[in-house]
C-alpha cells in the first residue's frame, strides 16, 4: 500500500511582501510565514523598532524558500550544518536579541508599583526582570534554524543582576544584565534545529500568540495605571491609580450610573427596541429638534405654527432690515439658519404627522386600559 502524502499550500513570496508592507510592524507576514515567534517579537517592538521591518525587505524570498522548505534552499542549509558544528555568529541576531531583551526587561521593571498599593509592597516582583530579559534573549535566539535553552541565559541574568546593589546607574547594571544574558545563549545554549517543526492549527496558534500578548499587555497596563502621571485642570500632577479612585467617586460617574440603570429600567418595561428609538431620536438624525430649537418651538407644534412662525421670524430677520455692514453678515447667517429649519421641519411633516398619531393613540389605549 501507498502511503498518502498530504500536500501543504505553498507560501507566496507576494502575500508576504503584502502583508509586510500593510502590517509588517505587527509581524503579520511573519505569522503567515509560520514565525510565530518572529511575529510575536514584531509585534512586541513594532517591527524591531521600525529598523528590522525595513531591513527585511531583502530577507523576505530567504523567508518564503525557507517556509516552503525549498530543495535548494534546505540543501544550502545541511551544508551550513555540516561545515559548522553550531550556528555561527551573527551580529545581526545578536543585536536583536540585546535590543528585545533590554525592551522586555524594562517593561517589567516599570510595571512594578514603586509604593505600596492597598497597604502591600510589590517590589519583590523586580526578581521576575533577570526573568523578562532572559526570555527575550532566548525568544529571538529561538526565531528560524536555530534554537536554545532558557537555562544559561537565565543563570547568566540573575548573577549580574545583583550588580545593581553596587552600580547604582540603571542604564549601566541593566545593559550588563543583558549582554551577559545574551553571550551566555550565543556561547553555551545556541545550537542548530535539526528537527522538523511541528505545523499547529491555526487556532491553536492564535490561541498561545493570544495569552503571550495578554501578559505582555499586562506590563503596559501596570505601568501605566501605577506610574503613569495626569495633569488636573489646575496644573497639579496626579498618579493615574488616584485618578481613578476619585472618577468613580465623583458626581459625573454617579449619574452616568443612575442612568445607566434608569435606561435598563426603562428596558425591562418598555423593550430594549423602544430604548433604541429613544437613542436614535436624542441623536437627531435629520436635524428635527436643532430646527425646533431654531424656531422656538416644540415637537407638539403643528405645520401651521410652523409656517406662521417661519414667516414671522423671516420678516423680522430679513438682512435687507440691517444697515449696518459689520451686523449683516450674522443677520444673513441667522435668516439662512430660519430658512434651513423650516425646510428640515415641511420635509418630515409625514414622519411628524404619524409620530403624533400614534402618541395619540398609545395615549388612549393607556387611558382606556387604566378605566378597566
Amino acid at each position: 500500500m501507498s502511503a498518502k502524502v498530504e500536500s501543504v499550500p505553498s507560501k507566496s513570496v507576494i502575500w508576504a511582501y503584502v502583508f509586510w508592507l500593510f502590517g509588517g510592524i505587527f509581524g503579520v507576514h511573519h505569522f503567515y510565514l509560520r514565525r510565530d515567534r518572529h511575529a510575536f517579537v514584531w509585534w512586541t517592538t513594532l517591527g524591531g523598532f521600525g529598523v528590522g521591518w525595513f531591513g527585511e525587505i531583502f530577507r523576505i524570498p530567504r523567508y518564503v524558500r525557507d517556509a516552503n522548505e525549498d530543495p535548494k534552499y534546505m540543501l544550502e542549509l545541511v551544508m551550513r550544518m555540516s561545515q559548522n558544528r553550531k550556528p555561527p555568529f551573527s551580529m545581526n541576531r545578536f543585536t536583536g536579541m540585546l535590543m528585545v531583551g533590554y525592551s522586555w526587561g524594562q517593561m517589567m521593571l516599570y510595571a512594578v508599583p514603586p509604593d505600596e498599593i492597598w497597604g502591600i509592597n510589590f517590589r519583590y516582583l523586580n526578581y521576575l526582570i533577570p526573568l523578562a530579559a532572559a526570555l527575550g534573549v532566548w525568544t529571538v535566539g529561538n526565531i528560524g534554524r536555530e534554537q536554545g535553552g532558557l537555562k544559561w541565559p537565565l543563570v547568566a541574568a540573575y548573577v549580574t543582576y545583583f550588580t545593581r546593589y553596587y552600580i547604582y546607574d540603571e542604564t549601566i547594571w541593566f545593559t550588563l544584565m543583558v549582554l551577559a544574558s545574551a553571550l551566555a545563549f550565543d556561547s553555551f545554549s545556541k545550537e542548530w534545529r535539526t528537527k522538523k517543526p511541528v505545523k499547529r492549527h491555526f487556532v491553536k496558534r492564535i490561541a498561545v500568540l493570544a495569552v503571550c500578548a495578554c501578559l505582555y499587555l499586562s506590563l503596559w497596563v501596570s505601568y501605566l495605571y501605577f506610574q503613569g502621571i495626569i495633569t488636573d485642570s489646575e496644573g497639579n500632577e496626579v498618579p493615574i491609580y488616584e485618578a481613578f479612585e476619585h472618577f468613580f467617586s465623583s458626581p459625573w460617574w454617579l449619574d452616568a450610573k443612575q442612568c445607566l440603570y434608569d435606561t435598563y429600567q426603562y428596558a425591562q418595561h418598555h423593550g430594549w427596541y423602544e430604548v433604541w428609538k429613544q437613542i436614535i431620536d436624542l441623536s437627531d438624525p435629520h436635524g428635527e429638534q436643532n430646527a425646533y430649537k431654531v424656531l422656538g418651538l416644540g415637537p407638539e407644534s403643528s405645520q401651521q405654527e410652523i409656517t406662521s412662525t417661519w414667516r414671522r421670524l423671516s420678516r423680522e430677520n430679513h438682512p435687507d432690515k440691517v444697515k449696518d455692514e459689520s451686523q449683516r453678515r450674522a443677520a444673513q447667517e441667522r435668516f439662512m439658519e430660519i430658512q434651513q429649519a423650516y425646510e428640515i421641519l415641511s420635509n418630515s411633516k409625514h414622519r411628524r404627522n404619524r409620530r403624533n398619531k400614534k402618541d395619540n393613540t398609545d395615549k388612549g389605549e393607556r387611558q382606556r386600559h387604566d378605566e378597566m
